[in-house]
């Protein structure tokens, strides 16, 4: 299978709002949104199956007896993340590593299965897969893999695959990469746009998979934007295309539509893009 993965290196630059547009004009049988921490592609993708929804479980938590509990504040002594607090452990701060089991006297401490997230699968004439991380869990990179993992196992027989990002260069970014056969980055004109493309495209080159660039709001600033065509030019990677800023586009997300359901430049221009794309992805 063949996977397409759409991102940005930060939040706001469109990539959600390009990655839905792309979905739309190829009829994809597959695609997931693996921006588990605010996942948003299903408020423009419409479903029409009925959602399947699962738990997703990370590393378990500790969680203490009263009634066995000795209180000699060893557990308290020995947690390095500052979890323990009045023999009680917070959620929020453990991070599983089952010191505090092991050291305690009176076996009054377990480690249990812990709750980081929901999974949701559409089955259809697409499958859709998706997942929202609970406040204040990780694990977010594992979460990632799941959903991927469940996208493929419920499309076995697809081709082809799209999958929204995160934005940043973190955990969740790396799992997304980790597997696809293209990156597609949606930049934007600004100078902390520029710094952002410039490391995820790092990242995604560690990975040896095939990258292009496009920009989101091009016309915001001309001079960044060639300044982000001249480095693409420089370090040989496919510039695809630009997006203008355009108001129809917003108002077409507000109503829960792509920009290529409406007639708007914005979505013109992303028309192009996909097809300079997917001569890259399928070469």
């Amino acid at each position: 299978m063949k996977q397409l993965l759409i991102l940005s290196g930060k939040g706001g630059t469109g990539k959600t709002t390009v990655a839905g547009a792309i979905i739309k004009l190829s009829n994809v049988k597959a695609y997931a949104d693996c921006d588990i921490d605010a996942p948003n592609l299903h408020l423009i993708m419409q479903q029409e199956s009925i959602p399947e929804n699962s738990d997703y479980y990370g590393l378990d938590k500790a969680v203490i007896d009263k009634d066995k509990c000795l209180m000699c504040n060893l557990c308290y002594d020995s947690c390095r993340f500052d979890a323990i607090s009045d023999y009680t452990v917070s959620l929020y701060d453990c991070e599983g590593c089952g010191v505090c089991e092991a050291v305690c006297p009176a076996s009054a401490i377990n480690l249990m299965p812990y709750k980081a997230g929901d999974m949701t699968l559409y089955r259809g004439n697409q499958v859709f897969s998706t997942a929202e991380l609970k406040m204040g869990s990780g694990n977010s990179g594992m979460l990632v893999t799941e959903v991927k993992k469940n996208m493929r196992f419920a499309a076995a027989d697809a081709d082809f695959a799209i999958i929204d990002g995160s934005p940043g260069i973190g955990c969740p970014v790396i799992a997304s990469i980790s597997g696809v056969t293209m990156v597609l980055v949606v930049a934007e004109p600004s100078l902390s746009g520029i710094s952002d493309m410039k490391r995820i495209i790092e990242t995604a080159k560690k990975f040896n998979t095939k990258l292009a660039v496009c920009v989101n709001k091009y016309d915001t600033n001309i001079a960044n934007n060639e300044k982000i065509k001249r480095f693409c030019q420089d370090n040989k990677i496919d510039f695809v295309g630009e997006i203008p800023f355009d108001k129809k586009a917003v108002e077409a997300v507000n109503n829960g539509l792509t920009i290529v359901d409406i007639d708007c430049a914005a979505g013109e221009a992303v028309r192009k893009i996909y097809k300079k794309t997917m001569k890259i992805l399928f070469n």
